[in-house]
């Protein structure tokens, strides 16, 4: 799958503010070393750079475009292309950061353990996720890709939710860390333009449907820009109001 660090960035600002609200929920950490794991183009390595000045900063990502967008910025970090569901550190990291990445991976019950024993000894894993599979954005993807004209093409790409319920991260996490904190917020993002919410999800969640379609993924998107209309109005000032929940976990050791 090919991204498109352009697209992505379209909404900086709006992505960004989940990682923000992580980074001030980790309070008086005081890492040495952080891993910045699904780094993407460089935005959350950036804040944690800001917030950690004097740490070592790695940034991991499976993407060659978003790396290479990373490796533009002036993060003074080591960028490394890596398979984020296999990839672990050679020695334990304090800090391994996660923001809007581990949602494309299966079998968090096997992940999350296997990332707290990558840490150093009061080490913490802090992670975003989006939670926000059961709602329009997300769910008018399945149900087209389902649809006759799609679903040979797309059977492979359609998931059931990849976050579990927040409790399901208590039980896994509880008994192998000293701290755990898990919440969820709702943003509500107020957009401009024609047909924000599609040009969103076509930053991250419809790149597998681009990827699998081609040319021929304009007609699907035609469909599913028409169906959120509906779901997401424009208002008469020109704005779309797009709620988008998240879900934070902080752990330590």
């Amino acid at each position: 799958m090919t991204w498109d660090p352009s697209q992505y960035l379209r909404y900086d600002i709006e992505r960004s503010q989940p990682a923000r609200d992580l980074i001030a929920a980790l309070g008086d950490v005081d890492p040495t070393e952080i891993v910045d794991l699904g780094c993407g183009t460089g935005n959350s390595t950036a804040l944690l750079e800001q917030r950690w000045p004097q740490a070592s900063l790695t940034g991991i990502d499976g993407s060659t475009e978003m790396l290479n967008q990373a490796s533009q910025s002036v993060v003074s970090a080591a960028w490394h292309a890596a398979d984020i569901s296999t990839w672990r550190p050679d020695t334990p990291v304090d800090l391994i950061f996660s923001n809007a990445a581990l949602h494309w991976l299966d079998d968090h019950t096997t992940l999350f353990p296997q990332l707290i024993g990558t840490l150093a000894e009061l080490g913490a894993l802090a992670v975003q996720m989006p939670y926000n599979f059961s709602q329009p954005s997300h769910t008018l993807i399945n149900d087209i890709a389902n649809e006759p004209q799609w679903v040979d093409r797309l059977h492979h790409v359609v998931r059931p939710s990849p976050v579990a319920a927040p409790d399901r991260y208590l039980q896994i996490l509880e008994p192998l860390v000293s701290s755990l904190r898990v919440w969820t917020t709702t943003y509500l993002h107020v957009l401009r333009g024609d047909h924000p919410v599609a040009e969103w999800t076509g930053g991250a969640t419809l790149r597998p449907v681009i990827a699998a379609l081609g040319d021929d993924a304009h007609a699907f998107i035609d469909e599913y820009k028409s169906r959120l209309t509906v779901a997401y109005p424009q208002r008469t000032d020109g704005t779309t109001v797009f709620p988008f929940t998240r879900m934070f976990i902080v752990a330590k050791r």
